[in-house]
């Protein structure tokens, strides 16, 4: 079952962007999705569902927002290196 959640903003806001409101709204939604998923509380694959995108796009749209799609800790990195 899915849910629908409206957010409000001023009908300004799109232009001070400079974005059409339909671009806006689209990256609102990947906006959450990447935060909800840089917070631990989404997998990627929850969160790409989120933004209403696949997985690998998803993904790369972290990137282009700044937050990594991957975190490893020590001990991962240095079996991945060996």
């Amino acid at each position: 079952m899915l849910r629908t959640m409206i957010v409000e903003y001023p009908e300004a806001l799109p232009a001070v962007a400079n974005q059409s409101p339909e671009l806006f709204e689209i990256e609102a939604r990947k906006a959450m999705a990447v935060k909800l998923y840089e917070l631990g509380r989404l997998s990627s694959g929850q969160a790409a569902q989120l933004a209403g995108i696949g997985r690998v796009e998803f993904l790369l749209t972290c990137k282009n927002m700044g937050v990594a799609s991957v975190v490893w800790d020590d001990n991962e990195l240095l079996k991945e290196f060996q």
